[in-house]
């Protein structure tokens, strides 16, 4: 599905999405994505992704919430003119929805700083139709 770029505070995040239609049951309620990210260092000096924070909202306007540390239970130290990609999934009881959020991030010199994820849209197929 589509892929969004961002370039803020010298990162570079892109997302792409996939409708798992293996492991969804739509006839239940029950519809499952995985978006896979990458977050590229356009800087000259590294930072570590510390915690993440989504805001998940599915068709109906329902809203959860998620924060912990890192991603994917790691909390990656990205180096100047690397790039970081992981993988995770979101289920929704609706065909589509929503996320945007934020990494919360360290610089070498203890500084804390976010980078803010814009809204992307997830969308099964069947819900276009």
């Amino acid at each position: 599905m589509a892929k969004q770029i961002l370039v803020q505070n010298h990162f570079q995040v892109s997302v792409k999405i996939t409708y798992v239609k293996a492991e969804s049951k739509p006839d239940q309620g029950y519809h499952f994505f995985s978006y896979q990210v990458g977050i590229k260092n356009l800087g000259s000096a590294p930072a570590q992704l510390v915690s993440r924070h989504w805001i998940i909202t599915d068709a109906l306007g329902r809203m959860e919430e998620v924060r912990g540390p890192g991603v994917v239970g790691l909390q990656p130290r990205i180096m100047p003119g690397t790039t970081f990609e992981y993988e995770s999934a979101c289920p929704l009881a609706t065909s589509a929805g929503s996320m945007k959020g934020s990494f919360q991030m360290v610089s070498e010199e203890g500084e804390t700083f976010s980078i803010e994820i814009p809204e992307f849209y997830l969308i099964a197929p069947q819900a276009l139709h």
